[in-house]
């Protein structure tokens, strides 16, 4: 499923960029979640903030949903049959329904090598299978003949999954624009606290914010709480290649809203609050479901200025990468000349950016689709 509207101004790629110190890429989180600052662009001018003021800028009854995936262990390191190093990160664990052989041991993996392996050829991780690791047979591109993800078995233990084997061989897939090798504290920061569902190789970023006193005081102000799941892939990262806004096409992601989050947004507008979306990732979900009518599946939905949001009002995220799609969305969402102001002045203000960097609170402007 692809979504974008069009727009009355015509937008290019080259629009959406910026400058940006490298000083002010965060390569490690706050000391506490919660000490992250926020920038609040919910009216005409930004105000600098701390997240732990989120909860005063919400109304009783307002309805936080955040993403509940959980982030795998899911960079891998091993050598082929002739000795020679490589690096795998699995995208996706297939399910049994999408495996070749029907099994559950099959995953979708980007792979760097000095040459990529024949099909049916054998790779040993984490030392191989009898060295305490496990061997991956490459079984052929993903989604097709031409696809750029690459297809494989994987031979551990008989008991252990694919996600058993990420945990106990893998490490975790920091985005490429933090340079350090992950470390201990990266396990715990690099996820959120409500995390369940084990499958992104990237983690919802504006939901790295929550701790249990933003919690705390959200359901002392009577701001209810609900969740969908959307397994964040590397595609995140990718820059767009396409020179024109319009030939991008975006990665696909699994996503499913559980039927107790569909009645408590029911709920919400019978009682005029607010939709609150934690991350770029929810949007993403949320705004599919209300295109397809389909609760879960597969989406590679692509927002653009010209979109009509249909479910979300208000969105906590971080600051994004220059001539990203999520710059793209969240111009869509609030504005472009309101996102410009805001990005102009966390650089000025010296706000941290990406992963490990501060948040900003958004509405949705009702101008932004014309």
């Amino acid at each position: 499923m692809s979504s974008s509207a069009s727009s009355a101004r015509a937008f290019n790629v080259a629009d959406f960029d910026f400058h940006l110190p490298t000083e002010l890429i965060a390569q490690h989180p706050a000391p506490e979640r919660s000490d992250s600052r926020l920038l609040d662009g919910t009216g005409p001018a930004p105000v600098d903030r701390i997240f732990r003021d989120l909860p005063t800028l919400l109304n009783e009854g307002d309805l936080l949903v955040f993403n509940d995936t959980q982030v795998v262990k899911a960079r891998l390191f091993g050598q082929k049959a002739s000795g020679g190093q490589l690096e795998m990160l699995i995208e996706r664990v297939l399910l049994p329904t999408e495996a070749s052989d029907g099994s559950a041991s099959e995953v979708v993996a980007h792979l760097r090598v000095s040459k990529k392996p024949q099909v049916g050829g054998r790779l040993h991780m984490a030392g191989g299978l009898g060295r305490g690791g496990f061997d991956a047979t490459f079984i052929g591109r993903w989604p097709d003949e031409q696809g750029q993800l690459f297809r494989f078995r994987l031979h551990g233990p008989a008991d252990e999954t694919p996600y058993d084997l990420m945990a106990r061989h893998g490490h975790v897939p920091l985005p490429p624009y933090i340079t350090h090798t992950d470390e201990a504290d990266d396990e715990r920061r690099y996820q959120t606290v409500f995390a369940r569902v084990p499958g992104a190789v990237a983690a919802p970023t504006a939901a790295l914010h929550f701790d249990e006193f933003v919690l705390q005081a959200l359901d002392a102000r009577g701001v209810q709480r609900a969740s969908v799941t959307l397994h964040v892939g590397a595609g995140t990262f990718a820059p767009m290649k396409a020179g024109r806004i319009e030939d991008h096409v975006m990665h696909n992601e699994r996503y499913a809203i559980p039927p107790e989050t569909l009645r408590s947004i029911a709920d919400c507008r019978a009682r005029g609050g607010r939709v609150v979306a934690v991350g770029t990732t929810t949007v993403r979900t949320l705004e599919s479901w209300a295109r397809s009518g389909e609760t879960e599946g597969d989406t590679n939905i692509f927002i653009t200025p010209g979109f009509a949001f249909q479910v979300v009002d208000l969105m906590v995220t971080n600051f994004h990468l220059p001539q990203s799609t999520l710059m793209m969305l969240v111009s869509a969402f609030a504005g472009f000349d309101h996102i410009k102001a805001i990005y102009a002045n966390a650089i000025e203000h010296r706000y941290r950016f990406f992963s490990y960097g501060d948040a900003m609170l958004l509405s949705r402007n009702p101008d932004a689709a014309v």
